[in-house]
This record gives structure tokens, sequence and C-alpha cells, in this order.
């Protein structure tokens, strides 16, 4: 957890419920919130040119999101919907600034989350220019797996239809794509469920 409960009550944090599949925010509204997670799960995702959806990134219990256009005072450069029912905390940008100046070991903290997603966005920015379907998802793959995002032997955690949208891939390039990497014994597909190691 970023930021610890009490202290962002004590500092004017507000709780907010949010329903699965509810919009938090949408791309190119202001930054007017810092945002963090202490009950489900977020995903931000952008539009492409031909309307799929293309995820940036999926945050989960006591993540934040949406901070680096918050910082910059820049519009959002994605949308963020809850992936499940969430309570998210939300604090004023002033008012997050406020609590960043009085303790000093956030911007620490908050510094190496910038970082971890600026190494994560280069990984993805790698996988996406890789030119076959095969070297994108074993891209990814190994993208997750260095992460610590594999559950318990090496289970991916995510659908065929996220798989797709994290790499840009159709649904149904991925499906015939897992197969091939399950021939190649790259991949593991016992009980439908997708299995790296």
């Amino acid at each position: 957890m970023l930021i610890d409960t009490d202290t962002l009550l004590a500092y004017g944090a507000t709780p907010k419920k949010w329903y699965k599949g509810e919009q938090i925010f949408a791309q190119e509204n202001e930054a007017r919130y810092f945002h963090q997670i202490d009950v489900g799960s977020v995903k931000m995702t952008s539009l492409t040119n031909d309307g799929k959806e293309f995820i940036q990134g999926v945050f989960h219990e006591g993540h934040s999101f949406g901070e680096p256009a918050l910082w910059l005072q820049k519009p959002y450069p994605a949308s963020a919907y809850a992936i499940t029912d969430s309570l998210i905390y939300r604090l004023t940008r002033e008012k997050f600034l406020h609590l960043l100046d009085d303790h000093p070991p956030l911007f620490k903290r908050l510094f190496a989350i910038f970082a971890e997603r600026l190494y994560c966005k280069t990984l993805t920015a790698n996988i996406l220019v890789n030119n076959s379907p095969e070297e994108k998802l074993v891209a990814f793959l190994l993208k997750i797996k260095n992460e610590n995002k594999l559950i318990e032997n090496g289970l991916v955690p995510f659908t065929r239809q996220q798989l797709a949208d994290f790499t840009g891939l159709r649904v149904e390039t991925v499906i015939r794509t897992l197969v091939k990497l399950s021939e190649s014994n790259k991949v593991k597909i016992i009980d439908h469920k997708l299995y790296f190691r």
C-alpha cells in the first residue's frame, strides 16, 4: 500500500464505491484526484483507432493509479474502469501535494512506483513492436512472469480477451496462437486454463 488509510483520511480523502464495469474517469478528463484502491481492482484502457480496447494497466488493492496526469496537471491519457466492485479512496490534488510535503518518504515511494511503471511501459512497447503474434504473447507472458503476476504453478490470471487487449491482437488470433504455443510446449493449456513457466 502506498499510503495507509488513516493518513489518507487525515488529509481529507473520501471513500467512494464503484461497481463492476463502472467508469472512474474518462480519457482526456482533467486529473483532479489521487486514487488508491482499498478493495477491488481497476483497469486503465485506451481505444485504438479501430475501436479496440487496449489495456494500459491493471491495479489491485493497495495500488494507486492515474498519478502521472495528476502530478503533471494533464488530462488522463486513458480511461479507468472498475473490474470488480471496488472501494477507492480519493484525495484532491491540492491535499495530495500537501500530504507529500508533510511526508517526504512518500516521495521516494512514489518515485519508485513511477520508475517501475515506466520500465513496464518500455517492456510493453517492446512487446507491441514484435512482428509475430507468437513473439507478442511470449513476450507478454515473460513480462507478467517477471512481475510475479502468475498465480500458483504458473497459472496466467488473464482471459484470452484480456490477453488480446494487452497485446493488441484479436481474440481469435490469441486463441490460435496459444494452441500453437501449446503444441511447441511453450505454454500449457489444462482444462481451458493457461499456464506459463
